[in-house]
């Protein structure tokens, strides 16, 4: 890794986070896969010897829980999502070089390989540890076999994180009122003897690595607290019969233990690297130079797999002596029409339901990665993706290239026999500029819009010449303004193939070039344009309101039916309905009661705390004073509109830090979507609550 200005000498490798082999893929998944092969494109266009890799998550809990539940083999089952997911990516123009799963020998070799380092240097050690057990089920209780109470927040999470909460990773035995998801009832802690991986041995290298890692602003500032607070060394074995044996030697000679998920997961970087080395030969591209020597490393990932990627992973690969990650981009997380995605109650617009609909992919390409910044967090609706296209798309990108080629066909046959403008040509540098500038400092969303851009300042530079009224009365005028924006249009055909890569083919394609636009640098917008060509298509069509609405009735009627599926097999079941929790049989008194301060009070600012996921900042009025309180509202509101907004405060809670914040008191708030409680009346700021 070099830090030097892309493009650089040393071949570079970009990774999206693993989606786990186990389920379907909806639009808010595509947020990090179409960022990953955006950046990747970015960069080739720069001329940077680029891979683009990734693979399927086969193995750990999540597959193992799904495979139970279905009574399927989990292998059967994850090759399954893995051929459906390989499928499924190149129909949205994710393009990846080489696409494996962990299974696959390459990684397995690799990760048992690694792991036998960490023990020859001394890096791993045996510790007896409290694990989670079910004695109905008689099994021990990895990860997402258990649920229960976070220790850090209160919050309920699974077994290795905090889910729902401070979004911090759980080491087994952490979790509080332990449950088994297999049977539902109380587990136990036994002690088993695991291995751990001495993490605290590195934590001066992983304070220098954060200092120096690019990307976003959430992956450099999230893991201080980790890194710069009591490092815990990392269990990475795990009681489960799916995954990769350790390959060492077993505590006493004991049972199998297999490597916890997250050590073999992205070891496939590694592997798949490898895998297309192989596959095209290490003149075109040599992994070992890659991962071994100075290559650009960069993931590009969920917020969610932060701390996996900026503490765990760079330590694990410091240790076995291979190149740490230049940088980290961890996209925000994305919402449907205000409310996360969920399955169980039909909120999603599915991946291959979008295709279905008939809708071209680079629509959704321009939409997930020009709203809003990557690390923000997005909300789609159909209403705001129409608003997006319609706009930008039809209305600006599309309206200056139908007008000008149209123009330039009818009237010159193709590119007038002049040479382009000086303010244009700077304008086009300009552009380029901003292209370079966006790939060195990651920002995603200036990669997308700078075709779009440049098409805005087409549409001002063709009204304000008006090439039509000069035709006649100075027709050497007109074939100069309508050169230009043959040229304009050859530069966007350029800038736009990272983002909407098929519909810049097109367009190369209209403009007569020859070969592909995919191979194009972005020192290609400058050259000159074919002479001729032939009349332009319409490379984007409107979307109609009659359109939303019938995407909207269709949404609305699935999650209608999945609640009344849910409500019907509650009924049969005798169950209460599966949204609501039931109620505790424990009663508590009176006084127990009374014991608690419930106050109404009034935000007075909040503000999310950057380094969590989760977490929010809130300056509330409780009428004898004012008091900070850190609530994980941060995904589920925008808090910063929150000022004014009348609360239930718990005041008599003990002190809590989260996350390096102090935290006096607590808000209440009603289900997953965190519904602020408040009253309906105006009781004043510090009014008792009975």
């Amino acid at each position: 890794m070099t830090h030097d200005t892309y493009p650089t000498d040393e071949p570079a490798v970009v990774t999206c986070g693993l989606p786990y082999a186990n389920g379907n893929l909806h639009i808010g998944h595509f947020r990090t896969y179409v960022g990953g092969d955006v950046y990747a494109r970015a960069l080739e266009s720069l001329d940077q010897q680029t891979a683009f890799v990734c693979g399927s998550d086969m193995h750990g809990t999540p597959v193992a829980v799904d495979a139970k539940r279905n009574d399927e083999d989990p292998e059967s089952l994850a090759l399954g999502y893995y051929r459906d997911h390989k499928a499924l990516f190149p129909q949205f123009n994710v393009e990846f070089d080489e696409y494996g799963h962990t299974r696959q020998q390459t990684n397995v070799d690799l990760t048992k390989q690694i792991v036998l380092t960490l023990e020859e240097r001394g890096y791993i050690v045996e510790r007896e540890i409290p694990v989670a057990y079910d004695p109905v089920a008689d099994q021990s209780l990895p990860d997402r076999y258990v649920e229960g109470t976070c220790p850090y927040c209160g919050s309920k999470a699974r077994g290795d994180e905090c889910d729902e909460g401070c979004g911090r990773h759980l080491e087994p035995g952490e979790i509080e009122d332990p449950v088994s998801t297999i049977t539902g009832n109380d587990a136990e802690y036994r002690e088993r003897t695991h291995k751990f991986f001495r993490l605290s041995d590195l934590q001066d290298y992983l304070q220098a690595f954060i200092e120096r890692v690019e990307g976003t602003d959430n992956a450099k500032h999230q893991p201080r607290e980790w890194i710069f607070g009591e490092l815990e060394d990392w269990c990475i074995t795990r009681d489960i019969d799916w995954g990769i044996d350790y390959p060492g030697e077993l505590p006493d000679g004991g049972d199998r233990l297999v490597l916890y998920v997250w050590v073999d997961a992205p070891v496939e970087y590694i592997a798949t690297t490898k895998q297309y080395s192989e596959r095209v030969g290490a003149d075109t591209y040599d992994w070992e130079s890659a991962w071994q020597d100075d290559g650009e490393i960069v993931h590009v990932i969920g917020r969610d797999i932060i701390q996996h990627h900026t503490v765990f992973w760079p330590a694990l690969l410091h240790a076995t002596d291979y190149n740490e990650p230049r940088a980290v981009l961890a996209s925000g997380f994305m919402t449907l029409d205000g409310k996360g995605f969920s399955k169980s109650r039909g909120r999603a617009i599915w991946a291959q339901e979008y295709l279905d609909e008939g809708f071209h992919p680079d629509l959704l390409r321009y939409y997930l990665m020009t709203t809003g910044g990557f690390q923000q967090d997005v909300d789609f609706s159909w209403e705001k993706f129409s608003e997006k296209v319609n706009n930008d798309l039809v209305g600006t990108l599309g309206n200056f290239l139908y007008r000008s080629l149209l123009f330039a066909h009818r009237n010159f046959g193709g590119t007038p026999e002049a040479d382009p403008s000086e303010t244009v040509r700077t304008r086009i540098e300009d552009a380029i500029e901003a292209f370079e500038t966006a790939v060195n400092e990651y920002t995603v969303r200036e990669i997308g819009t700078t075709a779009v851009e440049l098409a805005r300042f087409g549409n001002e530079y063709i009204q304000t010449n008006e090439p039509w009224t000069l035709t006649d009365s100075d027709p050497e005028r007109a074939a100069q303004v309508i050169r230009d924006c043959v040229q304009l249009a050859k530069a966007i055909a350029v800038l736009l193939e990272p983002v909407a890569p098929e519909k810049s083919q097109a367009l190369w394609e209209q403009l007569n070039e020859d070969g592909s636009v995919h191979d194009q640098t972005v020192q290609a917008a400058l050259d000159p344009p074919s002479r001729e060509f032939d009349a332009p298509a319409e490379l984007f069509e409107p979307l109609e309101d009659e359109r939303v609405e019938q995407l909207n009735a269709k949404l609305d009627e699935r999650i209608q039916e999945v609640s009344g599926e849910a409500a019907a097999s509650s009924e049969a079941s005798g169950d209460e309905p599966a949204e609501i929790e039931p109620l505790a049989d424990e009663r508590v008194s009176m006084g127990t009661f009374e014991a608690f301060d419930l106050r109404v009070g009034e935000i007075q600012s909040a503000e999310p705390i950057p380094e969590s996921d989760h977490l929010a900042k809130l300056m509330v009025d409780i009428g004898h004073e004012t008091r900070q309180i850190v609530a994980g509202i941060k995904q589920l509101h925008d808090v910063e509109t929150l000022s004014g907004t009348r609360i239930v405060v718990v005041a008599n809670l003990e002190p809590a830090t989260l996350m390096g914040h102090e935290s006096n008191g607590m808000l209440l708030a009603a289900g997953e979507q965190a519904d602020l409680l408040t009253t309906i009346g105006d009781a004043p700021p510090g009014t008792r609550i009975h």
